[in-house]
């Protein structure tokens, strides 16, 4: 079934990942590394989107292109744009779109030129695997303390750090004008998603609310990346593996 690409957002999320790796060797290719293995049994790949629509969308085609990826499952954190989408909660993606993309009035506002479409969609049997997932890992979470939300939606993405209540309502509000309602909002899901479009591969992501995009998230943002976001995401990967295909 081809080689499972895990992209990261954070660095201390693939470390976790990479000191699992079975015969792990790296690749330095485009000013990124590429760390490829064993994992669980499957063969994988992991790699840093680094931050930004532009930097995310090159490291997956290089995954693609150079790796021989059939599918990518991304990991990372987002502020909370839903109204019961909490601290510490998870989101997985159902669909993705750039809350920055603006054509108009040549192309209707968040429409992707030339494509006909706004939102790319996750591919629907990885992301009912990655939300399995998601279950029992957080169940053993929550074993200690609040109960961690799992939800499912749409995920925005664009090339700003939401850092305030108004800019948060700013993004949500004119989403809401074309129908849309946003669970969270980060800064490279939605690039991944067409890069994987573009390339007929599955796309999965999942996202653990680091902050509600408001003026806390500029000192919630690193607490939560250092003490919760890295251990979600590799329990989270840990439960994923098993599920998937061998091959």
């Amino acid at each position: 079934m081809g080689t499972t690409a895990i992209l990261s957002a954070l660095a201390q999320e693939q470390q976790g990942l990479i000191e699992q790796l079975d015969a792990r060797r790296q690749v330095h290719r485009a000013g990124r590394d590429y760390w490829l293995g064993r994992l669980h049994g499957r063969d994988v790949v992991l790699a840093l989107s680094r931050i930004g629509k532009v930097a995310a969308a090159t490291t997956a085609t290089t995954l693609v292109e150079a790796f021989g990826a059939r599918r990518i499952v991304f990991t990372g954190v987002a502020g909370g744009l839903g109204r019961d989408v909490h601290i510490g909660d998870v989101v997985v993606a159902d669909r993705f779109v750039q809350h920055d993309m603006d054509a108009s009035p040549l192309f209707p506002r968040f429409e992707i030129p030339l494509y006909g479409r706004s939102s790319f969609p996750c591919d629907a049997d990885l992301s009912e695997r990655l939300a399995r997932a998601c279950r029992t890992s957080l169940t053993v979470a929550g074993a200690t303390g609040r109960m961690p939300g799992l939800h499912r939606g749409l995920i925005v993405s664009g090339d700003q750090f939401v850092s305030t209540a108004h800019s948060a309502s700013r993004i949500q509000s004119a989403l809401q004008t074309v129908g849309l309602e946003p669970l969270a909002v980060e800064m490279e899901g939605a690039a991944v998603a067409q890069v994987c479009h573009d390339y007929g591969i599955a796309f999965a992501a999942v996202r653990t609310i680091s902050d509600r995009s408001d003026e806390a998230s500029a000192t919630d943002f690193p607490h939560f990346v250092t003490h919760v976001a890295s251990r979600y995401a590799r329990a989270i990967i840990d439960e994923l593996m098993p599920l998937l295909p061998q091959g």
